[in-house]
Formats: C-alpha cells, sequence, structure tokens
C-alpha cells in the first residue's frame, strides 16, 4: 500500500511512518519502516504506535494520510494508562483461544489503548484520510485495525460485557478495572461519532473480500467452471461453520449437471482452543469439512485460505481438503476427528502434504474458500 501510495504522490510526502511484521521491508524513499507484530502486540508494536502518534501529533504537512489494512490493531498498539504491554497480551490471548470474533476482539482492543477507535485522528490537526483494505465481514471501518482514525460507537460497558462472556475472571485485574472505571465515566470514552466534528475526516473501504471473490470468480470462468457465489459470509466457530457448508454445497453439488462447478464464499472464522495441537481457522474449516466431503456422491475439493497468506501461528496460509483426505488419513493411521479435537490440523495436513503455503501476499481481505465439484463419474475435480 505504502509503494503505491509513494508511487502515485510524489513529490507531495513530507514523511511518514510504515508499520510491517517483517523488520527488512526494503525503505520507501522518505518514509521510515518499523516493525510490529500480529495476532499479539510485543514491544516493538508499542513503539510503532507512539512513532505514529508523535507523527500525527508533529504535522509537516496539509493532510495526515492513514493506509490501514487488518492486523493493524496488533501491530500499532499504545496501552492506555494505567495497561501495561502484558495486560494486552493476555488479554488478546484469551479473546483469541476462546472463540471471540474480530468486531468483539477489537471492541475491547480499543477500549484498552491510546490509539485505536479514533484517538490517533484526535491528536492530529490536519484533515484525516483513511483508505483502508478491508479483513472485516461487512466491512465496517470502526472495526479494520481498531480504527484509529474512525470515530468509535462502542463503548466500554460493551467491552466489559465481552470480556465477561469470555472468561472474565482469567482477565488481568487492572484491565477489569479499567474497563469498569470507564463503564462509570471515570475515564473518557472513545471518540463518537456525534462528537467529532472539529477535524475533517474522510473514511474509505479500498479493497474487500469482495475484490478477491470477483477476481476468483473470473479465474474460475476462464477455465471452463460454472461458478456459484455463496450469498452470505462464512463465519462463527470454524468446525460448526463447516458442517453449514457442507450443507450449503452439498445442496449446490445436487443440483449441478455436468460442467464442473466452482463454489466461492469468503468470511473469517474463529476456532474455540481446547487442545494443544497447531493450526489456524482455515486448517480446522479444512479438517472438519473433510467427512462431508467424502459423502457428497461427488469427487470435490476444498481449499480454504487466508488472503494474507497467513492461517494462525504457523507457516501455511490454510489447507486442502478433498474427497478422499479421510480415506487416505486412515491409510496412514490418522484419526481425522483426533486431530480436529486436539486443534492440531496443522500436523494432519502436513502429514498429508496438503496445507497450502502462498508466503506473505503482504495484502489481507480476510478468508476465501473454493471448492471444486467434479461432473458425475469424474474421478478428480481439475
Amino acid at each position: 500500500m505504502a509503494q503505491a501510495f509513494v508511487s502515485r504522490s510524489r513529490p507531495q510526502i513530507a514523511g511518514g511512518l510504515v508499520v510491517v511484521t517483517r523488520a527488512d521491508t526494503a525503505l520507501l524513499e522518505g518514509l521510515a519502516v518499523q516493525r510490529g507484530a500480529h495476532p499479539v502486540p510485543d514491544a516493538d508494536s508499542v513503539i510503532a504506535g507512539r512513532r505514529a502518534l508523535a507523527l500525527a501529533a508533529n504535522p509537516s504537512a496539509d493532510c495526515f494520510v492513514v493506509l490501514l489494512s487488518g492486523g493493524a490493531s496488533s501491530m500499532m498498539a499504545v496501552p492506555a494508562e494505567g495497561l501495561s504491554l502484558a495486560d494486552k497480551q493476555d488479554t488478546t490471548r484469551l479473546l483469541l483461544a476462546h472463540d471471540a470474533d474480530i468486531h468483539q476482539i477489537n471492541c475491547v482492543r480499543k477500549h484498552l489503548s491510546a490509539i485505536k477507535g479514533g484517538r490517533l485522528a484526535r491528536v492530529c490537526s490536519l484533515p484525516v484520510v483513511t483508505m483502508a483494505i478491508s479483513d472485516v465481514v461487512g466491512d465496517d471501518l470502526s472495526v479494520i485495525g481498531s480504527a484509529p482514525t474512525v470515530p468509535d460507537a462502542s463503548t466500554y460497558q460493551d467491552a466489559l460485557a465481552i470480556v465477561g462472556r469470555y472468561g472474565g475472571e482469567r482477565v488481568p485485574a487492572s484491565v477489569l478495572r479499567h474497563l469498569e472505571r470507564g463503564a462509570r465515566g471515570e475515564i473518557a470514552e472513545t471518540p463518537k461519532p456525534a462528537g467529532e466534528h472539529t477535524i475533517r475526516r474522510d473514511a474509505m473501504v479500498i479493497g474487500s473480500s469482495a475484490d478477491a471473490l470477483l477476481g476468483a470468480r473470473q479465474a474460475a470462468e476462464a477455465l471452463g467452471y460454472e461458478v456459484k457465489v455463496l450469498g452470505g459470509p462464512v463465519t462463527g466457530e470454524a468446525t460448526e461453520a463447516a458442517s453449514k457448508y457442507i450443507d450449503e454445497i452439498a445442496m449446490v453439488a445436487a443440483k449441478a449437471g455436468k460442467t464442473p462447478v466452482c463454489i466461492l464464499s469468503a468470511g473469517e472464522t474463529t476456532v474455540h482452543v481446547t487442545g494443544h495441537g497447531r493450526g489456524g481457522r482455515n486448517q480446522q474449516f479444512a479438517l472438519a469439512a473433510a467427512p462431508g466431503l467424502a459423502r457428497l456422491g461427488r469427487f470435490a475439493a476444498l481449499e480454504s485460505v487466508g488472503t494474507d497468506g497467513v492461517d494462525g501461528p504457523t507457516d501455511a496460509a490454510g489447507a486442502l481438503a478433498d474427497s478422499t483426505t479421510v480415506a487416505r488419513a486412515r491409510a496412514r493411521g490418522l484419526d481425522p476427528m483426533q486431530y480436529l479435537g486436539a486443534n492440531d490440523a496443522w500436523t494432519f495436513f502436513n502429514a498429508l502434504g496438503d496445507l497450502v503455503r502462498t508466503g506473505e501476499t503482504h495484502t489481507n481481505v480476510g478468508d476465501i474458500q473454493v471448492t471444486l465439484i467434479a461432473p458425475p463419474g469424474d474421478r478428480e475435480a481439475s
């Protein structure tokens, strides 16, 4: 995003900061580069957040432009007064492990932060322009990256309720005290939409899962597939979402004729972590879907991947499952349900050679699923 913006904007850029997950990113003329961590913030993330606040508070141009993408919540973090980085890390890990979705996680993040929920824009005296690539279902600008430059309608009370739902007794005591004080009105709320008219702002989504699905559709049609795009987003707990997904594609498969079919969908699931294995939401989803693929009556292959090339804390973007996955696994002595229950989908698919490794794509528009269904009698979807 920064490279594209710089190429279109020279020589108007007075300076700036690029926050990335890799410290060896090539420097861009006039822009500083700072590493941040994902999906849990670290000390570098705090440095990145403080540098961004300093840049916004001391402008040297006519406009403050923010290029925002998924992952920004973790990569650029400044704990609110009275909270530590460890407080934020522990809370983030708890929410990630207990099935909270991105809207809930980012609501909490905004109320534990000195930069999110519009606070970055609040310190800037210039007009603020935000261009966002969305990894959030629904493309809500107040959720993407925890909205450092967009007013926030959520409240401390909302954040407190979310923390309580996902294990408030395990959240650091300092976090609970902070949220409770905020709910009582003792701490200033995040900037609200109705009260944020003193600084001119313009925010827009410039890329989303709809763009990824359009590209996938065009590629599939060029290959001769009949394309079906599922109407709703794929969301919820990964194992449960996979079961519903199989029901949907079974209906498509039952009506399909002799032309191979490509079914496309997008969204973002969550994983309720109870085991101690390795994996990510896409790998968990693919593993949960594998038994259903074997029962479709037509050969089918499913790939579920993160468009950023990163699925959970693993080296894979996701995984590939097909109608033979369960049979191939059992021939190797692997029990799919055992690996599913252990949240160990990475080990399962790695043994079969069915992990999808793309490397980092540097663009994040959430997750996509591609399912290919072969014509009757065909042994494989090509």
